[in-house]
């Protein structure tokens, strides 16, 4: 009897673990850490599966198994001076930084646009001046270096975006605020990148969702942007079907051929025909899935990833995480990316800056979005994209523009109130500020009653629009 009193009054193990987190969570850098922890092993998980899924395919082509994986090393490398440089930046020199990369994509857009037009005429056969070169209408080739202007375009709307709504404030409770000079850029943007890369155009739209939305516009606006999304991807998947005339039936038309294989049933794919190729994949990547079970055929075992997996170290490595680590190494990474959305998520929440919430905002949004499309697509649960999953997959302009957005995100979670008065109150030496990252400015005085996790701005007048949904 008294055995069994004690066993009631026993706490469970959720009382237990509850307060832990809650004490863990409540530290002034427990953003921060979180956000730097989850990033880190998304890394590394990344650099391992990406050695392990094209060391065959670069075996194959060129006798050294480690091409692939010296070419990613370096561009973690890059992303890391990226994330350092960016870490360090305050959101002053991040405004002006923002113009400067919408300006440079946009001009590096429209030369990829233009050399893509130029070859697609017959005018350049290689779609070349000089050493610049277009592939596949979405690299630009400089010599030896290639770069998406795309991913870059990515980075540039958040900072510029943020920016201009910041700027705004409360005028944004006006429709012709939002008009100029937003929509222009935006359409701009949706001219130059949806017409070759529909999947990084639906990814800058989700980050200009989570713009407006963190800058509480009204409802009807969304409802507006929404029709006016659908009507533009349906006019650009129409443009491509049109365009089959112009040049090989599986380029000009691969958009409405994806379409095509995501709605047919995987037993039902003809993989002789040309929606068939598109199917083929959908299959091996399936294959792949099914073969790895709930604990995988283990780490560089695949047998998929042989040839039959097409894209196996970009688009599709989440199919050789399934395959070799199975249903419990894809938790993980779903696990360290939901870790990241949380903290990027929570950074916008405490920030106080409206620049830098906003901006966390829409990175965190982005990275959601391309993971959550990336991931559907192999599943099968949205169509095929070609979308990179953030950190994991192969590439080299992805990789950095990722790592500098984690870097800005780094240093708007050590501007949070309660992580600027703890890291001023406890000064690093200088060394490591001179290495890692300077203090950030110390916050104003917290008003009395003020809860201390609170550090959302003042509301606007309740006749501006902001913050308010209808």
């Amino acid at each position: 009897m008294a055995d069994d009193r004690a066993q009631k009054d026993r706490p469970s193990l959720s009382r237990q673990l509850l307060p832990a987190v809650h004490g863990m969570l409540a530290r002034p850098l427990s953003s921060y850490y979180l956000l730097i922890a989850s990033c880190a092993l998304l890394l590394l998980i990344g650099l391992t599966m990406v050695f392990s899924a094209t060391s065959v395919k670069s075996f194959a082509a060129n006798g050294n198994a480690f091409t692939d994986i010296s070419s990613q090393s370096v561009y973690a490398l890059l992303g890391l001076v990226a994330f350092w440089v960016c870490q360090r930046l305050p959101a002053v020199s991040l405004r002006m930084l923002g113009r400067v990369l919408l300006v440079v994509s946009l001009l590096l857009l429209t030369l990829l646009a233009v050399l893509t037009a130029l070859q697609s005429a017959g005018v350049l056969p290689s779609g070349k001046i000089g050493p610049v070169e277009a592939y596949k209408g979405n690299w630009l080739l400089f010599g030896p270096v290639s770069m998406q202007p795309g991913e870059l375009a990515k980075l540039g709307m958040v900072l510029w975006g943020a920016e201009v709504l910041a700027r705004k404030g409360p005028a944004l409770g006006h429709w012709r605020e939002l008009a100029m000079p937003l929509f222009p850029v935006v359409g701009l943007l949706f001219l130059l990148v949806g017409y070759n890369d529909l999947g990084t155009m639906l990814v800058l739209l989700a980050l200009i969702v989570g713009l407006l939305w963190a800058a509480g516009v009204q409802m009807r606006v969304f409802g507006a942007l929404g029709v006016l999304g659908l009507a533009g991807v349906g006019l650009l998947i129409a443009a491509a079907s049109r365009g089959a005339g112009s040049g090989t039936a599986g380029e000009a038309n691969y958009r409405w051929m994806r379409l095509t294989a995501f709605t047919q049933k995987l037993e039902d794919c003809d993989t002789t025909s040309l929606a068939g190729q598109y199917c083929y994949q959908l299959v091996q990547g399936r294959s792949a899935i099914f073969e790895g079970g709930w604990f995988g055929v283990g780490l560089g075992k695949s047998a998929l990833k042989w040839g039959w997996v097409p894209e196996a170290g970009n688009d599709f490595i989440f199919a050789i995480v399934a395959e070799e680590l199975g249903v419990i190494g894809c938790a993980v990474v779903l696990a360290l990316l939901s870790v990241m959305a949380y903290s990027g998520f929570r950074i916008a929440r405490r920030v106080g800056d409206p620049f830098r919430r906003l901006a966390a905002t829409a990175i965190t949004t982005w990275l959601v979005a391309q993971a959550v499309i990336n991931m559907g697509g192999v599943v099968k649960l949205l169509p095929i994209t070609g979308l990179p999953l953030p950190f994991i997959s192969a590439g080299g302009t992805a990789l950095v523009v990722t790592m500098a957005a984690i870097g800005m995100l780094a240093s708007f979670a050590r501007a949070e109130p309660d992580a600027a008065r703890a890291l001023n109150a406890r000064p690093t030496p200088r060394w490591v500020r001179l290495v890692w990252a300077p203090l950030p400015p110390v916050p104003p005085p917290r008003r009395p009653g003020q809860p201390r996790s609170s550090s959302s701005p003042k509301k606007a007048p309740a006749d501006s629009g902001v913050g308010r949904r209808r």
